[in-house]
């Protein structure tokens, strides 16, 4: 308050005393006066003086104005009014626009900072900003976009402690979300304004109005408004959405689910004329990739990254991009952002990366988009920000990516070479960036091919074997050799562009080569040249700009050192080490190599991924290549300082450990083998459990099953014989009735008649035994003459025999069928004389011709009865055997069970046993373990690194590789 009457009274010194005078009058009208109107005529004209008389108003009205707000609500016109008075004060884009030249610098001076003030005074009463929240639910124009665009002036003038009071007032936020229905584009428009200013660097708020609906309504207005070609609307729309999602996880992760990727692939939809693209366009354009940025980031978490990474190629967006990287006409600017939104969609994504990889270019013959790409980055007529961008691409398909770096090695072995030369190959553009007069194009190729061997071990070996013609008449020399020859002639060489960034471009490449692949460096220690050389580079006091050059001379020969299997005899270890005493000392050496992680470039690049560098002598260093430094310094260091008897030590040490591993790798894979098989004897011990299981099951459903069919056929002998007394009370019934004299006679006809038949047939039986007994007795009686028969006619014999034997088993069959017959009409007959034992009662004729029919009736159903009397004897016949066999199949389950448990015992001692022989393991382990520990507590004594146990056992082969290798050296030593 002070400070406004300072500044107002160095104002009230000016030549204008009326206008101060006139604004405290009106303030005293609405103060005093009781007439809405005098009051609403007051504060339309503070309005229209508050532009000119702006820290006058704002020191004597704004109290009045807030008091106008809290106590006529009621009249929309005087609220209006006093907003806008209010707008007008705090905001300084009006002091700016009115400002003439022809002002002093020392009022300039003093009204910089008026709309600050005036929001402090604002704003110092929360309930100032909660009543102005309240005036934008009003539907009325005239109070609701006031009250917009005087909030929105608040929050950018006070920012954070406008938003903590509209944070924590009830429903603040939803509130404002409210403005972006409004049907007025003018209201909507300035709220998306507002929500823009209310989303910085506030991740509460931000996810308060993302779970508002502020996507599904901001993509909507997008849409609307004609997506990229829309006007300042959507570039609105687009600030706001960044500011939503950028650096928030939470919403990131609600745009993703909540399919919102997926209506973001109509904003890349450009035509095929992409000519005359407005300056609006290629703004909202710039603004969307930067948007499908935020989303793939590689500072998000790798998941989140990931997710959206494959819901963009789902969709077809990274299909769209792609197809306008490949467009004509594209501006330069928007062609250079798609190339790194494309980078960022497909990095570290194999899926993407592959479509990456089979995408072609439109031309005749059709290219693929890699290599177009580099055909840009090697061409030093190429903007320098889209050659970073092509290299940035690069780098995001190579990354993680083994199969695209094995395609990219490919182009360059002998054996996938072109002969006819009708295509150009990644592999053969890199190298004439490599080899190029222009220093750009030679760091960036140097780093593409750096990132083709990035923790790729089989393809640096790979890479030896490529070899280039590099003059008609010469021998071809390695790649490796080409590299170190143009290194060491590099002052030699008329270049464009720095020096110093072809040597470093070079010496990165091949630090990434060497480290980790001791094959390459026995390569680059065969040739007698490079070691001095190195030696040379680092040993001289050379000027500022040349300590990259040394520094990085330092790292490779270190890396030489460190990975060095000593199969060179002129420079083992411990040559190079005495080498580096002698020409350069250790200290100096060390000071060398600190060189590159001090120097400001190398801070720079360690930041993103991305390269991004002002100028192209600013670009040293590649992001992932100061990964690689800052792992190797230490150990370089370390290693340099070894003497030889520490050098020695360790190697016996790590020979001890050596033997030592083995002998635990072996009983580990002894201890393994028999977890196998104890595991395999437990599946074996389930599997036959389960089988004696199931048996037991089955059994006892089968025997379920006798059961019922017992209780079966118990009912039907019940029922059967109720069916029986049922029967026999109908024959009482019939005998009480009585039964007609023809009947009676008719069956005396049949019994006569059934008894002359017994009598034939008792003839023909007792004729029937005679002839058995007469045949039975022809054998022993005609012995003789069937002799006598036999010496006459010998075949006749046996042939009678048998004929005779036929016709007696006949003859049985027939006696058999017949006395059956016999049997069967004699309980006909006994039947019958029970009827006729009955005492005849006469009846009508009628009663008769129904008693014959209840007969017949009874001889069927008792036929029936027989007949299933009879099936019931076979199902009865049936079940037993059923009931055998299964009484056999469950003998036979109870003697495999009996088996089982046998088997069980013997493996269950088996199991004991190997406890047993593990528990001697784990001991002759543990003992193991201590010496272990000993010989590493040694170890630490002589300050050499010790490596954990996980990384022993992954190196365990690579170890006893070079374990072998250096006992062969000592022995040929």
């Amino acid at each position: 308050m002070n400070f406004l009457r300072g500044v107002m009274g160095g104002q009230s010194s000016g030549p204008q005393p009326s206008g101060a005078e006139t604004i405290q009058k009106l303030c005293d009208r609405v103060a005093s006066s009781t007439l809405l109107d005098d009051r609403r005529d007051a504060v339309r004209a503070l309005k229209s003086l508050s532009k000119k008389y702006r820290l006058e108003v704002g020191v004597q009205a704004m109290p009045h104005l807030i008091h106008v707000l809290q106590t006529d609500r009621s009249d929309s016109e005087i609220i209006g009014y006093a907003l806008d008075t209010l707008y007008n004060i705090i905001s300084n884009d009006l002091e700016e626009e009115e400002q003439d030249d022809s002002e002093e610098e020392n009022s300039q001076k003093q009204t910089e900072d008026l709309g600050s003030k005036f929001t402090e005074l604002f704003i110092k009463q929360q309930d100032n900003v909660t009543l102005l929240l309240t005036y934008l639910e009003e539907f009325d124009f005239h109070v609701r976009w006031p009250g917009v665009k005087l909030l929105t002036v608040l929050l950018k003038q006070q920012g954070p402690p406008v938003q903590q009071i509209i944070l924590v007032s009830p429903m603040g936020v939803s509130r404002l979300m409210d403005l972006l229905a409004d049907s007025r584009e003018v209201i909507r428009n300035d709220g998306v304004l507002l929500l823009q200013q209310l989303t910085k660097s506030n991740a509460a708020i931000q996810k308060i109005v993302a779970f508002e609906n502020a996507f599904e309504r901001l993509l909507d207005i997008i849409t609307d408004e004609g997506n990229s070609d829309g006007g300042i609307v959507v570039e609105d729309c687009l600030l706001l959405l960044q500011n939503l999602l950028k650096n928030n996880n939470s919403n990131q992760n609600f745009f993703k689910e909540g399919s919102y990727i997926q209506r973001m692939k109509p904003w890349f939809e450009v035509g095929d004329d992409n000519s005359g693209w407005s300056a609006q366009k290629v703004t909202n354009l710039h603004l969307m990739l930067q948007l499908v940025r935020v989303l793939v980031s590689p500072t998000n978490p790798p998941g989140a990254t990931s997710s959206c990474q494959r819901a963009m190629f789902h969709c077809g967006l990274l299909q769209q991009l792609c197809i306008i990287l490949m467009a004509t006409g594209v501006p330069a600017d928007i062609l250079t952002e798609t190339i790194n939104t494309v980078s960022e969609v497909i990095r570290g994504c194999q899926m993407n990366q592959d479509y990456f990889a089979s995408v072609n270019a439109p031309s005749n013959p059709p290219r693929p988009a890699i290599v177009v790409l580099l055909m840009s980055m090697v061409n030093e007529r190429q903007p320098f920000v889209l050659r970073c961008a092509v290299l940035y691409c690069f780098q995001c398909f190579l990354y993680k990516n083994e199969k695209g770096q094995g395609e990219i090695v490919s182009t360059l072995l002998p054996s996938t070479i072109d002969a006819t030369g009708n295509s150009v190959s990644a592999g053969q553009l890199l190298c004439a960036g490599l080899f190029s007069t222009d220093s750009l194009s030679n760091w960036c190729a140097a780093v593409a091919l750096a990132h083709a061997l990035q923790e790729n071990a089989t393809l640096k070996e790979q890479l030896l074997r490529v070899q280039l013609a590099t003059s008609i008449g010469n021998p071809p020399v390695s790649l490796l050799q080409q590299c170190t020859n143009i290194l060491s002639q590099g002052d030699k060489i008329d270049r464009r562009g720095s020096k110093v960034q072809t040597r470093v471009g070079l010496l990165m490449l091949l630090c990434t080569w060497l480290s980790n692949c001791p094959i390459a460096v026995t390569h680059f220690l065969h040739n007698s040249a490079n070691v001095p050389f190195l030696t040379g580079q680092i040993a001289e006091n050379l000027g500022e700009e040349e300590h990259l050059v040394q520094g990085l001379c330092a790292l490779l020969l270190g890396i030489s050192i460190y990975y060095n299997d000593n199969s060179l005899e002129n420079y083992k270890k411990e040559k190079l080490k005495q080498l580096i005493e002698k020409r350069i000392g250790k200290e100096n050496f060390v000071e060398k190599l600190g060189f590159i992680s001090k120097h400001e470039f190398y801070s720079r690049a360690a930041q993103r991924p991305q390269p991004s560098f002002s100028s192209p002598d600013h670009m040293m260093f590649d992001h992932e290549f100061t990964k690689l430094v800052k792992e190797l310094e230490g150990i370089i260091t370390k290693a340099v300082y070894k003497s030889s008897e520490e050098d020695k030590q360790e190697e016996e040490v790590k020979k001890s450990l050596e033997q030592h591993d083995n002998i635990v790798t072996r009983y580990k894979s002894i201890i393994r083998v028999q977890d196998q098989e104890l595991e395999e004897l437990k599946k074996q011990v389930e599997s036959i459990k389960a089988q004696n299981e199931q048996l037991q099951t089955t059994v006892t459903q089968q025997m379920s099953q006798i059961q019922q069919h017992k209780d079966q056929y118990n009912l039907l002998k019940v029922q059967l014989g109720k069916d029986n007394q049922h029967h026999s009370s109908h024959g009482d019934v019939a005998q009480m009735n009585g039964v007609q004299p023809e009947e009676i006679s008719k069956l005396h006809g049949e019994i006569e008649a059934w008894k002359h038949k017994l009598e034939l047939l008792q003839e023909q039986l007792k004729e029937r035994d005679s002839l058995i007994e007469s045949l039975k007795l022809s054998p022993a009686a005609g012995g003789t003459t069937t002799e006598q028969s036999s010496q006459t006619n010998k075949p006749s014999g046996p042939e009678v025999d048998r004929e005779l034997y036929k016709e007696v088993e006949t003859l049985r069959a027939q006696i058999q069928s017949q006395s059956t017959d016999i049997i069967k009409l004699q309980s006909e007959k006994q039947e019958l004389l029970q009827k006729l034992s009955i005492t005849p009662v006469p009846v009508s004729g009628d009663n008769g011709t129904i008693m014959a029919a209840k007969t017949a009736d009874l001889e069927r159903r008792l036929s029936t009865l027989l007949q299933e009397n009879k099936e019931l004897k076979n199902e009865i016949a049936a079940h037993g055997e059923e009931k055998a066999s299964l009484k056999q199949q469950l003998d036979s389950s109870n003697s495999t069970v009996a088996i089982l448990q046998n088997e069980k015992s013997k493996l269950q001692k088996e199991v004991a046993e190997s406890k047993k022989e593990q528990d001697d393991l784990l001991v002759l382990l543990a003992d193991q373990d201590q010496k272990i520990i000993a010989l590493k507590d040694k170890l630490k004594e002589l300050g050499e690194p010790v490596e954990d146990d996980d990384e022993l056992e992954s190196g365990d082969q690579g170890e006893e590789d070079e374990g072998d290798d250096e006992e062969d050296d000592e022995e040929d030593n």
